[in-house]
């Protein structure tokens, strides 16, 4: 009998440690890292307007991340049509509701499109940017450029506008999305009936442009 208790004694005592060692082995393994994300803040040049679904550029991006360490996901908010503005006001949720890690900013050829000023686009990028890195994020600026009809002195300031808004916040910069694209002798193959929105074939040339900035961020 005694024999008996004795050993019930010793299985209840290990029985009362084992969380106790459950709990220390849980303490003592290190947390998973957070997850890295991408942001693309961007309008119909990065939401596949006009092209099959998952041919754009930004899920090409997504391809190309997958399995890397650390993992990355891509959350593509772009939408077509928008502009500057719209974004910088949509930012602030987004920034709060994904907490990445990168933000990628494609906007301003729909400003140019409206003949919004470009004060406005200028003002509009710099608050997105200091908005973007105030939450932690580096942030990449995608510019954009605009046809010669617009007028020579208009398209320069234009295409500079990006360069000056990244100097300023010190963020990466991609010139100009479309570069081997709208710049190559046959550009009309490459694009849609509208002109403006470039083709499926198109898209991995555009995945280069952003790479080239994004990769030293990542």
């Amino acid at each position: 009998m005694k024999m008996k208790r004795r050993h019930w004694m010793r299985d209840c005592s290990l029985l009362a440690l084992m969380p106790l060692v459950s709990g220390l082995a849980a303490a003592q393994t290190p947390p998973a890292g957070p997850r890295r994300r991408v942001l693309i803040v961007g309008d119909s040049l990065s939401a596949e307007y006009g092209i099959e679904r998952g041919s754009g550029w930004v899920a090409l991006l997504q391809k190309r991340l997958q399995g890397s360490k650390p993992p990355y996901e891509v959350i593509n908010a772009s939408i077509s049509g928008d502009t500057t503005a719209g974004g910088r006001s949509r930012l602030p949720v987004l920034l709060s509701q994904h907490r990445p890690s990168h933000v990628v900013i494609e906007l301003g050829g729909n400003d140019a499109l409206r003949g919004l000023p470009l004060s406005s686009t200028r003002e509009n990028l710099l608050a997105m940017s200091r908005a973007a890195k105030a939450a932690g994020a580096r942030v990449l600026l995608v510019g954009m450029q605009v046809p010669p009809n617009y007028g020579s002195a208009y398209a320069r300031e234009f295409a500079s506008l990006f360069a000056e808004v990244a100097r300023s916040e010190k963020t990466g910069l991609t010139p100009f999305l479309l570069k081997g694209v709208a710049d190559r002798p046959d550009a009309l193959d490459w694009f849609q009936p509208d002109r403006i929105h470039p083709l499926a074939k198109a898209h991995p040339l555009m995945l280069e442009q952003v790479w080239q900035g994004l990769k030293p961020l990542l």
